[in-house]
């Protein structure tokens, strides 16, 4: 149970967790993680029997972790200590953990959410968009990704690797979960009115924005790699289409202005690509991310020397047509220059060529400190 001043409910808790471990003849204890009470939270703890693990780092996820590691349970369940979640429904977390599931989530979704548990805004717009966009990018096939209520095996908590400091804490779980292939289900559960008379711990825009930051920085395919493949091949087809001269589309002349977006596109969109590259190992070799097939295969495939090949070729391809467009400028002396199409797409193959090379070099360091 995280604790920041829950002297109201803390007590009230502990109690029906400890009642419950004896009605279910079940070995075990309590650990309340506190996180810097000042209302004599960590007094109510001690005199019921908890264990109390003081973590003085400020955070959701900071006061977790503490008391996780502290727990010396095989299986771990843990809960806000509002009183919102129920504890004397441990054996349900319990059964299912005994049947070979390493993540059992709650899901209040599923289950009953009484009145005055969950602002409308949190039931209708933000769980809802927050576990929407995890299942799109993870596909954890969770319905509520951020419940407070959740059990998981001692062994699985330690393969997810848990970093986060704060309340996305609860969103890296389901997330490193889902990506490591850890066997994951879940039980619909009742949320109540939490007790407590002051503030919620909670900050909405920006524990969302918290949580939705962490999931985009975690997926690099989704913020880099798929925004960068559509800039790209946009902008290349515009140049190509538009490199003979003017189109009519609908009526209207399509001409050099579009071009020159497609060449902005097209570098931007490159540019795009290999940020997402780089962000993609630096998640791995700093374990953010499991390495998964995609690196493998991609360095299967690419190495220093294949990625100076093929810059060098779109390089001289490119600079081959720009001495071709200067000689014709010096055989016109020097005449209005009318190759500005040519010139705009060799320039773009210029620029693309030379970042593919030095990116060849970046990426086989990044492959090096990732072997």
């Amino acid at each position: 149970m995280p604790c920041l001043n829950e002297r109201e409910t803390l007590g009230i808790c502990i109690k029906k967790a400890q009642e419950t471990l004896v009605r279910l003849r079940i070995e075990g204890e309590v650990v309340v993680a506190d996180n810097g009470s000042v209302d004599g939270s960590i007094e109510i703890a001690n005199a019921a029997g908890a264990k109390v693990v003081e973590e003085t780092r400020k955070g959701y996820g900071n006061a977790y972790r503490a008391g996780i590691a502290a727990a010396q349970g095989e299986y771990i369940i843990i809960a806000d200590s509002d009183d919102s979640y129920d504890f004397t429904d441990l054996g349900r977390f319990i059964e299912k953990l005994q049947n070979g599931y390493d993540l059992v989530m709650g899901t209040r979704f599923k289950g009953v959410i009484e009145k005055g548990a969950m602002p409308w805004l949190h039931r209708y717009v933000g769980n809802p968009l927050l576990t929407g966009i995890l299942n799109l990018f993870f596909h954890s096939g969770i319905s509520d990704a951020h419940c407070g209520m959740r059990g998981f095996t001692k062994e699985a908590y330690k393969k997810m690797q848990l970093q986060t400091i704060g309340m996305e804490f609860a969103s890296e779980m389901v997330i490193k979960a889902a990506l490591i292939g850890l066997k994951i289900t879940e039980i619909p559960i009742t949320l109540y009115p939490d007790g407590r008379s002051g503030a919620p711990h909670l900050r909405s825009l920006r524990d969302g924005w918290r949580h939705l930051r962490f999931m985009l920085l975690h997926s690099p395919t989704h913020l880099y790699l798929w925004p960068g493949f559509f800039l790209f091949i946009v902008g290349m087809i515009s140049m190509i289409l538009l490199l003979p001269g003017p189109v009519q589309i609908l009526g209207h002349s399509v001409d050099l202005h579009i071009m020159v977006l497609g060449s902005l596109s097209a570098i931007l969109g490159y540019q795009t690509i290999l940020l997402g590259l780089y962000a993609r190992i630096y998640a791995v070799t700093h374990n953010f991310l499991p390495q998964g097939t995609f690196l493998k295969r991609m360095f299967h495939i690419f190495n220093l020397e294949r990625g100076l090949a093929v810059g060098a070729i779109i390089l001289v391809v490119g600079l081959t047509l720009g001495i071709l467009i200067f000689s014709r400028w010096v055989q016109s002396e020097y005449g209005p220059f009318d190759q500005v199409r040519l010139a705009l797409f060799a320039s773009t193959l210029i620029i693309i060529g030379s970042q593919t090379i030095f990116a060849s070099f970046f990426l086989s360091m990044l492959g090096i400190e990732r072997r």
